[in-house]
């Protein structure tokens, strides 16, 4: 009986803890981020040694918002690993899905150039392509159109941060950091925008 017990007592414990993880499920390596209020943005995850992650992308008016990073010192905005805008960060090694989570618009995922660190000065009138460069992520990496819906995938070989934008909205807000490093986490995100 008392193995019984013990069993209810750890699987009530699992489940406080997924309770407490705002709707983090998975153990260890691996994992899913279920988005309250937005059904068609869901990240999943598997680190070390299976690593992998993904990045969704859309106008920052369509319902990723802005956020202004103490951080950075810059607005971002257009590109999440969460829910809502925010700077990105994921370890070396790691195979990076691109999603488009619009319904609408194409994007692209363009590494507009590489800095040492904050502030994050994002250059006016960038040349971005539209055609895509394969390869790992790097300065000059251009993703190729992403039609709603659709996504595509890059290695992150290359530590570095990395000033990135969307070839059509780069100018709509569309720019962002991403962070290639051990032990790199997302930034704080965006608040809900209005509707």
């Amino acid at each position: 009986m008392s193995k019984k017990i013990a069993f209810c007592i750890a699987l009530a414990g699992a489940l406080l803890a997924a309770c407490a993880g705002h709707g983090i499920t998975g153990a260890g390596n691996t994992g899913t981020f279920a988005m309250p209020g937005e059904p068609d943005l869901q990240v999943t995850y598997i680190l070390p040694n299976h690593k992998s992650g993904t990045v969704s992308e859309e106008l920052p008016t369509e319902g990723l918002g802005t956020v202004k990073d103490p951080h950075w010192q810059a607005t971002l905005g257009g590109y999440t690993q969460q829910q809502f805008s925010q700077a990105l960060g994921f370890p070396p090694e790691t195979k990076l899905i691109i999603k488009n989570i619009s319904t609408s618009h194409p994007h692209t995922l363009n590494v507009v150039g590489k800095i040492a660190g904050p502030p994050a000065v994002f250059p006016k009138n960038p040349k971005l392509s539209t055609t895509p460069s394969g390869g790992p992520l790097k300065n000059g990496y251009a993703s190729g159109i992403i039609s709603p819906g659709k996504s595509v995938t890059v290695n992150l070989e290359k530590p570095g941060n990395y000033l990135i934008g969307c070839a059509f909205h780069y100018t709509f807000g569309m720019q962002d950091v991403f962070v290639v490093a051990v032990g790199a986490t997302p930034g704080p995100q965006a608040t809900h925008p209005a509707r």
